[in-house]
Order: structure tokens, then C-alpha cells, then sequence
């Protein structure tokens, strides 16, 4: 007898929370985050609006986009990862689907509830990950649709919406949507790391992501040169902006990975997690940064 399930053939709550990722709730969560503050509006009586929009930027619709990948993916994981909850059986039969079904009706009843904008948004943002994953788009067979739909989602869409949620639904200042859509660009590059660990089974099924299409070594080049551009137009507008304090922040962090890329970019295909780890940190604290320019010139 399994304890640990409802009943034979359901899943365990574990396996669930595994299927939907948690470590991936991070950036469309902090994106989120930094709309709310680039939006200029004190957080004192909207605090409710803040914390049910983060939750429905990561636990709903992040999760659900790596249910829906997780679903799809069965059998590239079964060769890569075949510790997944899908391939392992631990979530067995059409669970995953049913579960991704089920998160998507979820993440859109809690987006209703803060409005037509956010609604507009998370729909978008829902669309955007079954297009990645799913027949017959599947944008994730081709590294630069693939990776361009979830750097939309995972910053600029949460950044906005962040915005626009604490605005009564009112369309951002053009220095906060400017500076979305930069970082939405420059996560294009974050994307492709996520993509060295599964270089073998993505040439097997005919998926091509940057790291099997290009080669490791051309992938990470790219994934830098993605990465960096954005950033240093963010430090060019900030300037010019009249904002040098937060342009020099954003600076510092860029000077950072700049650093780190040089390691990185030496052993991508070893090292790409480790970058992932240390070096994407600092360009999500230079999004913050930039957020509290784009709050200060509301």
C-alpha cells in the first residue's frame, strides 16, 4: 500500500510538485515584481493585487507552461531525463495533460479575477506555452521561435503585467514597456542555457535548440552576445533618461557576467548550469534596478 497517493494510479502530490517545477517560478515571479515597482504605485492598500498576481505569474501560469512542456516532452525526457515524473511513471497514464488542462483553467479563473488586461495577458502567456510544447506549432522544435516565446513570457508579458495590474489596468509609460521588451529579448539568451543539458535527446527527436542546431560552442557565443546587447541599450537609455545611478547599477551587474561569460563560454556545454546559477542572478537584479528608474520617471 502507497501511502504517499490518493488512490492506485494517481500520482503523489510530490511527483505534481515536480512536474510543475517550482524552480522555474523565479523569473516571470521577479518580472512580475519589477512591473509593480516600475509602475509607480505605492503598494499601501494593493497589496492584494501584488502578491495574487505573483502567485499567478509563477505557481499557475509558469507551472503550467512546465506541465504542458512535460507532457509533450515524454519521450525526449524518457532519453535525456527519464528521472522526470512522466517518463518514471510516477505520474502515470494522461495525468500529465490532465493536469496541464487543469492548471490552465486555474491560472485563467485567478486572472479574471484581476481584470480584462491581466486576463488579456495571462491568456496570451497560456497560448505562448502550449505553442512552445504543443502539435502543430511546437515552436520549441526551432531554438530561436522556441526561445523568443519564453523570454516574451518569463519578462517582458509578467513585467507588463505587473504594471498594468497595479495601473486599474491603464498601459504602461513607454520607458517601463521600453525596458520589458529589452529584457524579454535578452532572456531569449537565458533560454538557451536551459538547453545544454539536453543536447543528445534533442538531436534525436529533431528539436532544434540552439545548443544541437549550432553546436555547443556557437550556442553560447549567441546566448552571451543575446544576453549583453540588451543590457547595455538598457545602460545607454538610463543615461539618457537622466537616471546614471541605477544606469551604473545595471552596469556593475553587466560587468559581472561579462566575467563570468568568459568561464562559461570555455566549457559551455559543462558549465552552462553554473552560469545559469551565478550569472543570471545579476541580470535579473539589474532588471530590478531598471525598474525602480522606470518607477522614477512616472
Amino acid at each position: 500500500m502507497n501511502g504517499t497517493r490518493l488512490h492506485p494510479g494517481t500520482p503523489a502530490p510530490a511527483a505534481v510538485l515536480e512536474l510543475l517545477k517550482p524552480v522555474t517560478w523565479f523569473p516571470p515571479m521577479w518580472a512580475f515584481g519589477c512591473g509593480v515597482v516600475a509602475s509607480g504605485v505605492p503598494l499601501a492598500g494593493h497589496w492584494g493585487v501584488a502578491l495574487t498576481g505573483i502567485l499567478l505569474a509563477g505557481p499557475l501560469v509558469c507551472a503550467t507552461s512546465q506541465a504542458v512542456n512535460d507532457w509533450f516532452d515524454r519521450e525526449v525526457d524518457a532519453i535525456n531525463e527519464p528521472h522526470r515524473p512522466i517518463p518514471s511513471g510516477r505520474i502515470p497514464g494522461r495525468w500529465g495533460l490532465a493536469i496541464a488542462c487543469a492548471w490552465t483553467g486555474v491560472s485563467l479563473a485567478v486572472a479574471a479575477a484581476l481584470g480584462l488586461w491581466v486576463f488579456l495577458a495571462a491568456l496570451l502567456g497560456l497560448a505562448l506555452a502550449w505553442a512552445y510544447s504543443a502539435p502543430p506549432l511546437r515552436l520549441k522544435r526551432n531554438g530561436w521561435w522556441g526561445n523568443a516565446a519564453c523570454g516574451l513570457c518569463y519578462e517582458g508579458l509578467a513585467w507588463v503585467t505587473g504594471a498594468a495590474a497595479m495601473l486599474g489596468g491603464a498601459l504602461p509609460p513607454a520607458p517601463s514597456l521600453i525596458l520589458a521588451a529589452l529584457y524579454s529579448a535578452g532572456a531569449h539568451g537565458i533560454m538557451t542555457l536551459n538547453d545544454f543539458k539536453s543536447i543528445a535527446g534533442d538531436r534525436q527527436m529533431g528539436i532544434r535548440s540552439l545548443p544541437a542546431s549550432l553546436g555547443p560552442a556557437r550556442a553560447a557565443r549567441v546566448a552571451c552576445w543575446v544576453m549583453a546587447v540588451p543590457q547595455a541599450a538598457v545602460i545607454g537609455l538610463l543615461l539618457a533618461w537622466g537616471r546614471p545611478v541605477e544606469a551604473g547599477i545595471v552596469a556593475a551587474f553587466l560587468a559581472g557576467q561579462i566575467a563570468m561569460m568568459r568561464h562559461f563560454l570555455a566549457k559551455p556545454t559543462e558549465r552552462a548550469l553554473w552560469y545559469s546559477g551565478f550569472g543570471v542572478p545579476l541580470y535579473v537584479f539589474g532588471m530590478l534596478a531598471s525598474a525602480f528608474a522606470a518607477r522614477a520617471l512616472t
